[in-house]
């Protein structure tokens, strides 16, 4: 799926990895749409380090792992490494969605981020289950921002868990939750915004949703 020269730039950019990065994809016997997509595209980013494993797994077959995982939808990319950090892809992550997930790899290699201290510090403050969805489109310019920025936190505090969604592959989930226009941010099933925001607006609204949640699974 990547051209000889992604290849090599890839190869490049992993060379800073530390430590061993898993990417579980989940697909089907009878593949779903884009799921040969994401699958091919795990394994072109597999082998551009040693350091980096793909995991290919059934949806119905492995659904035990899948429920570990918190998988609920295929295509699916779980990306773990010493720690299940609650990073996962729904839909093939292409257009301007790859290079975000080539950082992503990089930061959960190293089990930290570029995050500021300031932040880092205010993230403490989240104590409670967080779950994060963030709904985007491949040609979305601004959606990586918004992607790169809800892995960073949840990287940093165990407590969130963050899903990328496609809106063109999961067009139920996208009228579920009114998604008209992209990236567009739900937190907690009950908060939710439009736009590439800075850490410090998530963790706003990551509290509020918190303070204002009667959901028992967040309280």
């Amino acid at each position: 799926m990547l051209s000889d020269n992604a290849k090599v730039l890839l190869k490049k950019k992993f060379e800073g990895l530390t430590d061993k990065v898993s990417l579980i994809t989940f697909t089907q016997e009878f593949e779903c749409r884009f799921c040969k997509e994401t699958r091919e595209l795990v394994l072109d980013i597999a082998a551009a380090s040693p350091l980096i494993e793909a995991k290919v797994l059934d949806f119905v077959k492995d659904a035990g792992e899948a429920k570990r995982l918190r998988v609920n939808k295929i295509p699916a990319i779980a990306i773990t490494g010493k720690k299940d950090y609650g990073i996962r892809y729904y839909g093939v992550p292409a257009g301007f969605e790859l290079p975000v997930l080539v950082d992503d790899i990089i930061d959960v290699s190293r089990g930290a981020t570029t995050l500021p201290a300031t932040v880092k510090a205010r993230l403490a403050e989240i104590k409670k289950p967080v779950h994060i969805q963030v709904f985007v489109s491949p040609t979305c310019p601004y959606c990586p921002a918004a992607i790169r920025t809800s892995h960073q936190l949840a990287i940093e505090n165990t407590n969130i868990r963050t899903d990328v969604v496609e809106i063109s592959e999961f067009v139920y989930l996208a009228q579920k939750y009114s998604v008209m226009g992209t990236p567009k941010v739900v937190i907690n099933e009950d908060t939710s915004f439009t736009g590439a925001q800075p850490p410090e607006f998530f963790i706003e609204q990551m509290l509020a949703a918190l303070r204002t949640s009667f959901n028992p699974m967040y309280s």
